[in-house]
């Protein structure tokens, strides 16, 4: 169906740099360097709008006299039109809904004048690239030229008009290639504002279009969107076979590097997978072993003597209690893919250690649970903390873990020592008490704790048991909405006596 179109903009990287300017737990020599990128990027791409909806002095999200204003878009004296602004979709792109700025984007009335003028000019000549399309040529290049109007705004980041050129030009669109290109790119516009209702939209009418016939590339590539939006849904159980899935037919450089999705399919995998498909598909898999395990692993992997399955060395994984080096590891590489990425994607892939990543997955599996929390509080601070897809979540994904490595443990035992069990931890028995009480109040863990005799009783009711709890708990609320029921009824009858 041809090449894939109208990938060039919206710039995700861009969103993740916004991102930075307000996340907290970004470094000073992160935010400055995001703030440069910014600004250069606002320059180059004479981006007036996501410049104004950024750092306008009234209506910037980035300016704290911004908040609350109305929710109409405003027009300046040059005809350019504000984005809308709504609360949620900035708290999405920002790190917080109220951020304190170490760094801020200044803004330049003079630079903004400069900017609204380009773009005025540039869609003069786009209009007038459009009327001479409809007068001498054919309806490729009408279709061509409208094109451009549509990239011209998703790359200056007007949302509102970016989205409505797309939808013109998908109704005067025939070609289902091209129908998916404009929608994988209305997706692309909802995740750099972070619309999640528009993102979970637009998906839907995307897997409609590939399921009516789409090629194998766009297919591949709506599995690497549909994994990400899930991702930052909190749906995690649902995006870590797509992710991993992706991992192999990687190619959508335009949604993220490789290297992000590496991160994002081994904490989806870990957080949601069972223990066997955690070993097949994270532990296992020849494109992780090729960037989180060791040296022969990598070599391994690369020549393709490493395969995935139920037996693939369960084996000889070490015992619980063993170390492995953490010695950096190096940037991710998609085997399947090599030569396709640019030279400047795989520069920037370079810097990521994923050394903690891989101390996570090989302690979560082997049992060496003090490595695993020491490990899961590094994997905080340098990934869930810096990304802004994974930052919403950060708490509840080190809580879920936390209860992963518990469960694990406790199914092994009848009854467990709890000074015995912090200890394997690395934690005080103070916070081992507190921790698992809210689990088990929750019904996440089943088992009870003595704390005078120091003990853990674990409790794993059988199939037939637990149906019948169920039974009794479901009957007891049936009973309990009839009574109330009963009780109306009676009320009614002897009002009308």
């Amino acid at each position: 169906m041809g090449d894939i179109l109208y990938s060039k903009f919206p710039d995700l990287t861009l969103s993740q740099h916004i991102f930075h300017l307000t996340n907290p737990s970004s470094s000073q020599i992160v935010q400055n360097a995001s703030l440069k990128f910014l600004q250069t990027a606002i320059e180059e791409k004479e981006m007036a709008p996501l410049y104004r909806y950024l750092a306008h002095p009234t209506e910037g999200i980035l300016n704290m006299l911004g908040e609350g204003t109305s929710a109409q878009p405003t027009a300046d004296s040059y005809g350019m039109t504000a984005i809308r602004r709504t609360p949620s979709n900035a708290t999405n792109l920002l790190a917080t809904r109220r951020p304190s700025l170490t760094v801020s984007l200044p803004w330049d009335e003079a630079l903004y004048e400069k900017l609204v003028k380009a773009n005025e000019a540039e869609l003069e000549a786009i209009k007038k690239e459009e009327e001479e399309a409809v007068e001498k040529a054919g309806d490729t290049e009408v279709q061509s030229a409208k094109g451009k109007r549509a990239e011209f705004w998703t790359r200056v980041g007007h949302k509102d008009k970016g989205i409505a050129e797309y939808e013109t030009l998908f109704e005067k669109t025939s070609i289902l290639g091209t129908k998916i290109d404009i929608v994988l790119a209305i997706i692309r516009t909802g995740l750099f504002f972070g619309d999640k209702l528009l993102v979970k939209k637009t998906i839907d009418r995307a897997s409609a279009l590939v399921e009516s016939g789409g090629d194998w590339d766009r297919r591949n590539r709506l599995k690497a969107y549909q994994g990400l939006h899930l991702l930052t849904v909190r749906s995690y159980s649902l995006a870590a076979p797509l992710l991993l899935d992706s991992l192999s037919t990687f190619t959508s450089y335009e949604l993220c590097n490789y290297s992000s999705l590496v991160v994002y399919a081994v904490l989806a995998g870990s957080v949601s997978l069972k223990r066997v498909d955690f070993k097949t598909k994270v532990v296992d898999a020849p494109e992780i072993k090729a960037i989180l395990g060791d040296s022969s692993d990598k070599l391994a992997a690369l020549s393709g003597a490493l395969s995935a399955g139920p037996s693939a060395g369960d084996e000889d994984m070490p015992d619980a209690g063993t170390t492995t080096s953490a010695t950096p590891r190096p940037a991710a590489v998609n085997l399947t893919t090599l030569g396709q990425s640019t030279a400047e994607e795989q520069d920037a892939e370079s810097a990521i250690d994923f050394s903690s990543l891989a101390d996570l997955v090989g302690s979560l599996y082997t049992g060496t649970y003090t490595k695993f929390f020491d490990s899961l509080g590094t994997v905080e601070t340098n990934f869930l903390s810096q990304d802004r897809y994974l930052y919403e979540h950060r708490h509840w994904f080190i809580r879920e873990m936390r209860l992963r490595g518990y469960q694990q443990l406790l199914q092994s035992y009848r009854v467990v020592g709890l000074r015995s069990m912090a200890k394997d931890f690395g934690v005080t028995i103070d916070f081992l008490d507190k921790d698992l009480s809210n689990f088990i109040a929750t019904d996440r863990v089943p088992c009870t704790i003595d704390r005078v005799n120091e003990v853990i009783e674990t409790n794993r009711p059988g199939d037939k048991n637990r149906q019948y709890a169920d039974v009794v708990k479901q009957g007891d609320q049936l009973i309990t909405k009839l009574q109330k029921y009963g009780q109306s009824v009676r009320l009614r009858g002897s009002e009308r006596g």
